[in-house]
């Protein structure tokens, strides 16, 4: 299974990295005993830990360590990042870190800086950054728990040992996790508050994209929650709580009740899609395109259970100076033309 790295990660999403059919004739045998006797060098404890957190499924089902598998069982075993597919080199590279124990780590990633390698990106992404940092570090290893977009900003958190790993991607798959984004996307809203409820997958005619679906044989379940912060008539910044996490979940979510993310060119928002017609308006929108060259998403603030002390952590970031700065251009542009109101 292979991902564009440059999909976002407001959304998890799980990876294959194992795939077994089991034999027709296949005898009752705990599934833990199964898998460790297929992939070398692995553990049947890191199998188990894998268990607990619903990386094993069978038959597209998670299950735990002790389900005995049965005749033609279909059994994946899957991560929240996609498999290795090359080398990771350690790069050198800035990184903004918010906190740090010997758990996890806490980053504020700026846009256009990608998570982890892939296709087209195979350097200087924050996995290569990490990899450097930890260097002098044997028992610390940057392990993926979610991602988010090379265009979006904001915090994240990256596991440091598979236990918490494991821990960190339970509650993301149990949905224990508290994501809040800020958006400015098109158009007004006609209340302060909405839920989006739709199906996301695959667009059909473009692969890159998401689309919202009727019904969940197309597309997987998504809620999306969302809070008007301040209007400027032509756009809106919104605060999107997410109660799932699918690809690219506020982008396709939004452009599906006519409210494109705010310069959004893989969505439409890259165009001028609200407002007037005059030719000084339309100049303002470039200047501020030029301003932000990317969606305007920030992930905003993450909250979670500490995987090994059980406190809540929370952590809130600013917004980025390019979304700051577009977010004063409208605010002064609507106080000062009033004509166009």
């Amino acid at each position: 299974m292979t991902e564009e790295t440059d999909l976002p990660d407001e959304e998890k999403e799980f990876f294959e990295h194992h795939r077994f059919v089991a034999d027709p004739r296949q005898s009752l045998l705990r599934i833990d005993k199964f898998v460790t006797d297929r992939i070398t060098n692995v553990s049947r404890s890191k199998i188990q830990s894998a268990a607990d957190a619903n990386a094993i499924l069978v038959n597209n089902k998670p299950v735990k360590s002790s389900y005995k598998v049965k005749p033609c069982d279909v059994i994946s075993i899957v991560m929240p990042h996609p498999p290795h597919e090359f080398e990771l080199i350690a790069e050198d590279i800035p990184l903004n870190i918010v906190y740090e124990d010997e758990a996890l780590i806490i980053i504020n990633k700026e846009a256009g800086m990608v998570v982890h390698p892939g296709h087209g990106n195979y350097t200087g992404t924050m996995l290569n950054a990490l990899l450097y940092y930890f260097r002098a570090d044997a028992n610390a290893h940057p392990y993926l728990v979610h991602r988010i977009d090379k265009d979006t900003s904001g915090i994240l958190v990256v596991a440091k040992t598979e236990v918490s790993q494991a821990s960190l991607a339970k509650y993301f798959f149990d949905h224990d996790i508290e994501r809040k984004y800020w958006a400015l996307v098109w158009g007004d809203f006609d209340t302060d508050q909405g839920t989006i409820v739709g199906n996301i997958g695959r667009n059909f005619r473009n692969r890159l994209m998401m689309d919202v679906f009727p019904d969940e044989s197309q597309g997987r379940h998504a809620v999306t929650h969302y809070q008007v912060m301040e209007r400027f008539r032509y756009v809106t910044l919104i605060e999107c709580q997410l109660e799932t996490g699918r690809t690219h979940q506020i982008r396709a979510h939004m452009r599906h009740i006519g409210h494109n993310l705010f310069n959004d060119a893989l969505y439409g928002g890259n165009a001028v899609l609200k407002g007037t017609t005059f030719t000084k308006y339309k100049q303002f929108v470039t200047n501020c395109f030029q301003i932000i060259p990317r969606q305007a998403l920030h992930a905003k603030s993450l909250g979670f259970i500490h995987p090994t002390t059980k406190q809540k952590l929370f952590f809130d970031s600013e917004l980025p100076n390019d979304m700051q700065q577009v977010i004063l251009k409208w605010r002064n542009y609507i106080n000062t033309n009033h004509e166009f109101m």
